[in-house]
């Protein structure tokens, strides 16, 4: 799928078999998931499924997805599991 400017970008976490936690962005997050599952995606999350999607923030460009995910990416964990945590109560809620 080609970026337009009306394609929202995604930042996204995905918490791994082995408990760690693995932020990117996508333009398509079910198809960016279904590449890390297929071990396509990025070399981090080969060979540590399952794969859980826990968090998803749509933005307007891949410039502030790219300063979202490095915002993410520096929190530390405690602030990440807060993050996700706050996401799925909004997500079950709507």
């Amino acid at each position: 799928m080609a970026a337009g400017p009306d394609r929202p970008w995604w930042v996204y976490i995905l918490r791994c078999g082995d408990g760690t936690l693995y932020t990117g962005i996508a333009l398509d997050v079910a198809a960016r998931l279904a590449q890390h599952r297929a071990g396509t995606g990025a070399r981090y999350t080969r060979g540590r499924a399952p794969l859980e999607l826990v968090h998803q923030e749509r933005l307007a460009s891949r410039a502030e997805a790219t300063r979202r995910e490095a915002a993410i990416k520096r929190l530390s964990r405690p602030r990440k599991l807060e993050l996700i945590t706050s996401w799925a109560c909004r997500s079950r809620s709507s």
